[in-house]
């Protein structure tokens, strides 16, 4: 399809890109103190960007000369990208953090990445690969950066910038590997050359797809990539820590299903089908030493912090562990289990922080000690945060359980040699167990009895019911939600 021809599918993009420059000259007309607005204009933008991403949901098709593709697939993680940054947006106004600073810029720069992404989520061609992960990467640079006032924050952008440098040349050093053996870009044309290869370029297959890995383990924060994350998620303004903890995530996690499964295996698995593997490449076990590393790592550091926000910085990592499990296996039910995950992580980590936002604004703290008593002093705050960490934890009746209980049974469904992978990440929940209900024993069991009730604001209790009431509704009925990932399992591929 030509470029001409392919503006006419791309319609949800270009609404977005009128959002952005809408919000730019808006926010040049608008005093300091009332910058706020440019995040209601970005709000009410995204939910039309939304309705156009619905209304082309089932179409399937390649545009730009088969740079990128139009899916249900694509259209799925732009959905949930896109309620991340709504979230996120409303949020922001509400944040104490932010108060001093004027914020047309930083809703302009989430709209930017909320574009980044939606190139991450759709692109089947290594160049857009690297210029949509750069995109989020550099929005992001600046604003984990965002408060310029507060050391740690300027601390945070610098270690951001300079670990992400450091694993966006690795990965472009794996892409020009790639570029090199089969003399493309293209995904569909590079699966074809790959499997044209005999099998004394394994080798370097092999080493491109390790140093690719680290491009996209740098986003999903998988260890050994992960070094950013506890400095940067501390630094960072809490609504940024929020948004990076999910949103880039989903799009880095969209990125290796599609690429690992449509370059090298057959693309089978995205259809539902046996993916089955173009050369004898050993891609499962080191996904599969990945997840187990990445977890396992996460889980044993969040027990020693004493900041309630650096221990959510290495649950996130964990959390990216989990999802990791099901890549191995890489089939349909795989590849299921990790869009019902995002979509229950979504909702319970959103939360988590968004009451690490309202007892920031309350106390200014956010160590254990500040925890001290909530549960009896802020009825409501102690509810919802148990609530999130019963469900991080991954016990039922919690939408975190259903994720993790797809995510381990498309590995018990991939065979014998996968049931290890089980078990380990069953002992990992079980550690987990340990720092997140060390929060709810603060809230209770520790600290002062306060006769005063206090009650978090009109907004952010809305918005704490707004992720509450799915993580606990989603761990009783999560039918809706399965058949949505169900209809959004529908790729544009290439088979051999």
């Amino acid at each position: 399809m030509t470029n001409l021809q392919s503006l006419s599918f791309y319609y949800p993009e270009l609404i977005l890109t009128v959002v952005i420059l809408a919000a730019i000259i808006y926010d040049l007309t608008l005093d300091k103190s009332q910058s706020g607005k440019v995040g209601w204009l970005l709000v009410v933008g995204l939910i039309g960007v939304a309705l156009a991403i619905v209304f082309q949901e089932n179409k399937v098709t390649t545009l730009f000369s088969d740079a990128i593709v139009l899916d249900p697939f694509a259209s799925f993680f732009k959905l949930i990208v896109i309620l991340a940054t709504i979230f996120v947006s409303i949020v922001s106004l509400q944040s104490g953090e932010l108060k001093a600073y004027r914020k047309g810029e930083y809703f302009t720069l989430l709209g930017i990445i909320t574009f980044g992404l939606f190139l991450m989520v759709s692109t089947v061609d290594l160049i857009l690969v690297y210029l949509s992960i750069e995109i989020v990467s550099i929005m992001s640079f600046v604003l984990a950066g965002y408060l310029k006032q507060n050391t740690r924050s300027n601390e945070a952008g610098l270690k951001y910038v300079v670990y992400g440098a450091f694993s966006s040349g690795i990965m472009l050093f794996g892409l020009s590997y790639i570029y090199g053996l089969t003399g493309s870009t293209n995904y569909f044309e590079i699966q074809h050359a790959l499997a044209g290869l005999d099998s004394e370029a394994n080798t370097a297959i092999v080493m491109a797809m390790i140093l690719m890995i680290a491009g996209f383990g740098y986003k999903i924060s998988a260890v050994p990539f992960h070094f950013w994350t506890p400095d940067v998620y501390e630094g960072a303004p809490t609504t940024i820590t929020a948004y990076l903890s999910v949103a880039p995530k989903a799009g880095a996690f969209a990125l290796m299903i599609r690429f690992f499964n449509q370059v090298l295996a057959d693309g089978g698995g995205m259809g539902g089908l046996d993916s089955s593997s173009i050369a004898t490449l050993p891609w499962p076990e080191i996904f599969s030493l990945l997840a187990i590393i990445t977890m396992t790592l996460g889980n044993l550091v969040a027990i020693q912090q004493n900041s309630i926000k650096r221990m959510l910085a290495y649950s996130s990592v964990a959390h990216a562990g989990y999802m990791l499990l099901a890549m191995p296996v890489m089939s349909g039910d795989s590849m299921y289990a990790i869009m019902m995950y995002l979509v229950m992580y979504l909702f319970m980590n959103l939360g988590a922080f968004f009451v690490v936002i309202t007892v920031q604004n309350k106390t200014g703290g956010e160590t254990f000690d500040d925890y001290k008593g909530l549960g009896w002093e802020m009825p409501m705050i102690g509810i919802v945060m148990t609530i999130f960490m019963v469900s991080l934890t991954g016990l039922p009746p919690t939408a975190g359980f259903i994720g993790k209980f797809y995510i381990f049974a498309s590995l018990i469904k991939g065979g014998n040699e996968f049931y290890w992978l089980v078990m380990i990440g069953g002992i990992n929940s079980v550690i987990s167990l340990f720092y997140y209900l060390r929060v709810v024993k603060v809230m209770y069991f520790e600290g002062e009895s306060h006769e005063k009730i206090v009650q978090p604001p009109t907004v952010m209790a809305a918005l704490l019911l707004a992720t509450a009431i799915p993580t606990v509704l989603l761990g009783v009925y999560w039918t809706p939600i399965a058949d949505w990932v169900q209809r959004s399992l529908v790729f544009f591929i290439q088979t051999l």
